[in-house]
């Protein structure tokens, strides 16, 4: 039986799914309150030329919208990758309280990959729990990656 925190990070997937078709980098994210998503958001980098255009940020910028605050303390967050610092910066601004999320970044994560920014002496620090899916989120950006790979070759 699947938990609640696996079917949004199914949604999650399914985003950055839309992502990969795109030829963006496969990462996607849903912000939950009360049960309900209230932010959806994918890698819109490349479309958009815009650095800030990460998953996260997407899915921030929505649910402010739809919520008609910046707050989103009673917020939790599901991204397929480990979020960077520029998406870990946001989060804490946004007072989100649990940051759920699939794989782990190495290069980038700003949750423990690297570095982990929830452990400093912010105010407002969410909760963090990582490996949501992680076999699945992987799988999508390993794909993604040796296509491109593979492009290149040709």
């Amino acid at each position: 039986m699947q938990t609640e925190q696996e079917r949004y990070m199914m949604e999650a997937l399914a985003l950055a799914r839309e992502a990969a078709a795109a030829g963006e980098v496969p990462v996607g994210c849903v912000i939950v309150r009360e049960g309900q998503v209230v932010g959806r958001g994918r890698n819109r980098r490349e479309e958009k030329q815009s650095t800030a255009s990460h998953a996260e940020m997407e899915a921030i910028a929505r649910a402010n919208e739809n919520l008609g605050t910046w707050r989103l303390d009673d917020c939790e967050l599901y991204v397929t990758l480990e979020p960077c610092p520029m998406c870990a910066g946001a989060i804490l601004n946004a007072r989100i309280r649990r940051v759920w999320y699939g794989a782990r970044d190495e290069a980038m994560g700003a949750c423990g990959g690297v570095t982990n920014l929830f452990m400093e002496a912010f105010p407002n620090r969410p909760a963090l729990v990582g490996g949501i899916l992680a076999d699945e989120c992987r799988t999508v950006l390993a794909d993604f990656f040796a296509e491109l790979r593979r492009d290149r070759e040709r």
